[in-house]
């Protein structure tokens, strides 16, 4: 048992994470989602593609290039790897559950196939779209058969999840890298897609589990389970994607700062010094060892803004050094060393606002400097429209002499432009919902709820004319008789 999907939804979900990855990645051009179909066959069908136009703001639909992939699909068994044919990377994502990435093509191991078809050059990654097993109610089904490698190894027998789809992105030439930002934000994006069809999936069973209730309570709740689903995932998605471009903001700036006053001892050096006393220090006991490192390393790959980023350390390295010394124990010299060492990591998060380190930086206009200072430190814990807004404006100053400053303005650009459509759906879904909870005039609501049912894509706009038509008043005319009241 594995997701299964009407496939008007399957399209419509596909086509949707194609494009929010297109809008928000500015040096991707292209974008296809293959669907993973029930064990042991597996077999991959490409399900939707899509390509930006040269203007990007455009995208054409259509399973036009031909591939062993488009319908009826191709089975697990004709795209194993197999020592008679070329490896294929979707191979790779599918019996790993891991992505590639073809940042080199000419020697990509994993493209033999595409080079041999006459795609000399395809810069691309794909991501496995995963989902858990418990979450499909899998263990309910003990005799599903597993499919097998080429070795007869079972796949996934060791893991928690399943493939139910893979995402392709195509980027421009020598634009995408292993592990760069383009990667994180597909896989993020891949993660919202398996949430996205287990829900579908969910609302499938429920909707046979419940067809003893009335009609009227199930359209709603179809309705408003679907409205709640689109604002909980994407708002918040949105809301990480921007986030996480604030974060390498900041460290392109930290970056600026640091190159004009060579002298400062910053967080790349203390985590390379606190990984030399972890290596030095093991003292017979490898697996302390090795996990001080792996914390150490991945705390430089995370773009926390100070506060966090101490808070951070505090639990997550200090605490590990202190039960390091309770089962390796150091001499005092030592030990004051690498505290001093953690100290020095926890100033340096902050060097990127002190006045007396960025006072010295003149690459940029003093007064823009500030304002850009305070903008990108600015507590994210909400999401705050208006303070987007003038880092939008800052980004298309020319005098801002920061390296990904276009990207990034286009990227946050799109994102505000999504979460302004995900807030007016969260207030229509509000507002149903105190209608539907409260039980207030049933009728009128069911009426509201078809319409939007009827036409999804235009709810947003057709809402405020819907509510006037069942006599609810409309905000604007209530509000100015208030004030005509009040006088």
């Amino acid at each position: 048992m594995t997701i299964e999907i009407e496939k008007a939804v399957l399209d419509k979900a596909c086509k949707e994470i194609i494009e929010t990855i297109l809008f928000c990645l500015p040096n991707a051009y292209a974008g296809t989602i293959y669907r993973i179909g029930n064990p042991p066959a597996l077999i991959t069908k490409r399900i939707a593609s899509g390509i930006m136009n040269g203007d990007r703001d455009k995208i054409s639909w259509g399973l036009v290039a031909r591939s062993g992939y488009n319908p009826p699909g191709k089975p697990w068994i004709e795209y194993r790897d197999e020592p008679s044919r070329p490896l294929e990377a979707m191979a790779w994502c599918v019996e790993k559950q891991k992505s590639w990435t073809a940042e080199d093509p000419e020697n990509d191991l994993r493209g033999t196939r595409l080079k041999a078809g006459g795609v000399a050059k395809d810069f691309h990654h794909m991501e496995p779209v995963l989902v858990r097993k418990a979450d499909l109610y899998l263990d309910m089904y003990s005799d599903l058969e597993y499919p097998k490698d080429y070795e007869g190894n079972t796949l996934w027998k060791g893991s928690d999840y399943l493939v139910v789809a893979v995402i392709k992105i195509h980027f421009r030439p020598h634009t995408i890298k292993i592990g760069s930002h383009e990667t994180g934000v597909i896989k993020k994006l891949s993660r919202s897609l398996g949430t996205e069809l287990l829900s579908y999936q969910l609302r499938r069973d429920s909707m046979h589990a419940m067809q003893r209730l009335t009609k009227d309570r199930l359209n709603a709740c179809n309705i408003l389970a679907d409205s709640l689903r689109n604002v909980i995932t994407k708002s918040g998605l949105i809301f990480s994607l921007v986030k996480q471009e604030i974060g390498y903001l900041r460290d392109q700036w930290e970056q600026i700062v640091l190159e004009d006053r060579k002298e400062l001892y910053g967080k790349k050096e203390a985590i390379e010094t606190l990984n030399g006393f972890a290596r030095n220090m093991v003292g017979g006991n490898e697996e302390l060892g090795k996990d001080l490192l792996d914390v150490q390393k991945k705390f430089l790959k995370l773009r926390l803004p100070p506060e966090k980023g101490e808070n951070w350390v505090v639990m997550q390295i200090e605490e590990r050094w202190k039960h390091f010394f309770s089962k390796c124990p150091q001499d005092e010299e030592d030990r004051k060393k690498i505290w001093e060492t953690v100290d020095r990591l926890k100033r340096s998060l902050y060097f990127g606002q002190d006045p007396n380190i960025i006072g010295h930086c003149n690459k940029i206009p003093e007064e823009l400097k500030w304002e850009w200072v305070n903008l990108i430190y600015e507590n994210t814990d909400r999401f705050n429209a208006s303070t987007l807004e003038k880092l939008i404006e800052i980004l298309a100053d020319p005098a801002l002499n920061i390296p990904s400053r276009e990207r990034s303005m286009t990227a946050l650009t799109h994102l505000k432009v999504l979460a302004e459509t995900m807030n007016q759906l969260e207030r229509n879904t509000n507002f149903l919902l105190r209608q539907v909870l409260n039980g207030e005039q049933s009728g009128k609501v069911e009426k509201i709820l078809d319409h939007i049912h009827e036409e999804p894509n235009k709810k947003d706009v057709s809402l405020s004319k819907m509510l006037q038509a069942n006599g609810y008043p409309d905000k604007k005319v209530a509000r100015g008789k208030r004030k005509a009241r009040q006088k």
